[in-house]
């Protein structure tokens, strides 16, 4: 149950997190959803740094509740697949095809590219982890 405390917590602020950037964003994101874009780099930026880094057998380990609460509750709330989905989707329904492909584009290798810094970062930092990830509940699996 205390699992399921942080995870919720964590969800909760990444969710306001995630509206106030949005909102933020909105006077550059006419063409594109530069703020959905930028928030799923930054999460995936986050996730990538601060699953590397805290590994239980790394140099900054941390506890299971604290990765939970970053990787499933913060990430999972901040992080806008379903929005950069849905925008997408809008996107095409507008018959803005191109700009459709470029929030595609932009978005997965950008949060690619994103992950993986985080990850090469923290693995520096943490004594040359391979791994992000030590349970499939911090990669968000049931």
């Amino acid at each position: 149950m205390q699992q399921t405390f942080w995870i919720a917590l964590g969800g909760a602020l990444g969710s306001v997190a995630r509206y106030w950037i949005a909102l933020w964003a909105l006077p550059i994101s006419r063409q594109l959803p530069w703020g959905t874009i930028g928030i799923n780099i930054a999460g995936s930026f986050l996730i990538g740094f601060f699953g590397t880094l805290t590994l239980e057998n790394g140099r900054h380990p941390a506890p299971e509740w604290a990765r939970l609460f970053v990787m499933v509750g913060l990430c999972g709330g901040f992080t806008t697949f379903s929005s950069f989905s849905l925008q997408t989707l809008d996107l095409l329904r507008g018959d803005a095809w191109g700009r459709a492909l470029a929030n595609v584009g932009f978005s997965v290798l950008l949060c690619l590219a994103a992950v993986t810094a985080g990850h090469a970062g923290a693995a520096q930092l943490n004594g040359g982890a391979r791994q992000v990830a030590e349970n499939p509940m911090e990669e968000g699996a049931p």
